[in-house]
């Protein structure tokens, strides 16, 4: 299977920023696991992450037509303000899409407990900390 995991804005800090929130595992740790867990399950494995929305939008969009299976998305901040990116996942209704999440955004700010991307995807994973992509990339299997 070919599977995309993209990460939005900061998840390129891991292990900096917020420790108690997300771990102390830097960024690199979790593409090394996700690698890991693609070579031992036979699948194909792109790792994006991108700052800024129009970035993370062009990839999704180019998922359509480059052989992309499922799809493994954090979107970070974006998760709960941009229709853009929920309306290019919505656009790609042939992959299967997992929203996750490495803290429990239920039991965090208000503002976080809303995902207007979530509904645009398969399934939503959250609280798990990093297992929860492998969680993810389990899913798509189904």
């Amino acid at each position: 299977m070919k599977i995309l995991v993209i990460n939005g804005p900061n998840l390129n800090f891991l292990g900096i920023r917020e420790k108690a929130v997300y771990g102390n595992q830097d960024y690199d740790y979790l593409c090394n696991m996700i690698k890991e867990k693609a070579e031992k399950d036979g699948d194909e494995v792109e790792l994006y992450q991108s700052n800024h929305e129009g970035a993370i939008i062009d990839r999704l969009q180019a998922a359509y037509s480059d052989g992309t299976e499922g799809i493994v998305i954090n979107p970070g901040a974006y998760t709960h303000y941009s229709y853009a990116i929920h309306d290019a996942l919505k656009s790609l209704e042939d992959i299967t899409k997992v929203e996750i999440h490495i803290s429990d955004i239920q039991s965090r700010e208000d503002f976080r407990k809303v995902s207007v991307t979530a509904p645009a995807c398969d399934k939503q994973i959250y609280g798990h900390g990093l297992n929860g992509y492998l969680e993810a990339m389990d899913y798509l299997h189904f």
